[in-house]
């Protein structure tokens, strides 16, 4: 299969590392021009910097901006007023017991977590559907649909994502222009590297620590291992591509069969 992506941009929030780095390097070797984004802006510009040199001949700009606010996101949309493809990959999670959790956490995790994909796809749907072509993807997790105990404020946004995904396919049908989300099983980032130590310990090399985390975490995983980020790139990848015209709606798991049910 030879995904062709040449001529269109598309954004990526969260995507100085981990899965949000790995889905913008995977639409770049497809021939999109990439904007990387993080708040951080020193290190939005050492991204850019590192796949430039890894990625010869690739076009990537970056924006930083804080999408979780209003304020941030008026700084990207000022930058950049159209995309073809927007990913809506920024998120934050941690473990803490759900009784102790605040209004204030609950809120923030809403904002960073949800808020910011509505807030982008609301702005940018509009100039895609006026060009008949355009692909939003939300990047959720098996914890939309299996609510793990130790974050439950991490699993609620997530299944918000579900839904939301789902009404703005369906605010945009037959316009050519396709929304989808992304059920990530859990994944190999440098994130989830310190959620492990902080469930299994510090002290505890990390191929033990990834195994015993699998096994008594997340033991209904079929591939026993944590995902590598490049494989939910793949994904993306497929889905803003022109094969995936008929998906929307959809969303589409990338696992690792930790979802213990045939649907979605």
């Amino acid at each position: 299969m030879n995904i062709d992506l040449s001529g269109r941009i598309a954004f990526v929030s969260g995507s100085t590392r981990g899965i949000g780095r790995a889905i913008a390097e995977g639409l770049a070797r497809a021939g999109c021009a990439v904007v990387i984004n993080g708040r951080d802006a020193e290190r939005v510009t050492a991204t850019v910097g590192e796949l430039e040199r890894d990625i010869p001949g690739a076009t990537f700009t970056g924006v930083a901006a804080d999408v979780s606010t209003a304020e941030g996101a008026s700084v990207l949309f000022e930058r950049l007023p159209d995309v073809d493809v927007l990913i809506n990959n920024l998120g934050i999670f941690g473990p803490q017991p759900v009784l102790e959790i605040e209004d204030d956490e609950w809120r923030r995790y809403f904002e960073v977590n949800v808020l910011s994909g509505i807030r982008l796809a609301r702005h940018y749907l509009p100039g895609m559907t006026e060009r008949g072509w355009g692909r939003v993807q939300f990047i959720a997790s098996d914890s939309a649909v299996v609510t793990p105990v130790e974050m439950v404020h991490y699993g609620m946004t997530k299944t918000a994502l579900l839904a939301v995904s789902r009404g703005y396919a369906k605010a945009v049908a037959g316009t050519g222009v396709t929304v989808n989300t992304v059920i990530a099983g859990p994944t190999h980032t440098e994130g989830v590297e310190e959620f492990v130590a902080e469930l299994v310990g510090a002290d505890v090399p990390w191929d033990e620590a990834q195994a015993r985390f699998m096994a008594e975490h997340r033991p209904n995983s079929l591939v026993r291992r944590l995902i590598e980020p490049a494989e939910i790139a793949n994904m993306v990848v497929y889905l803003s591509s022109e094969y995936a015209s008929a998906t929307t709606g959809g969303a589409l798991r990338v696992d690792g069969g930790y979802i213990d049910s045939i649907l979605p």
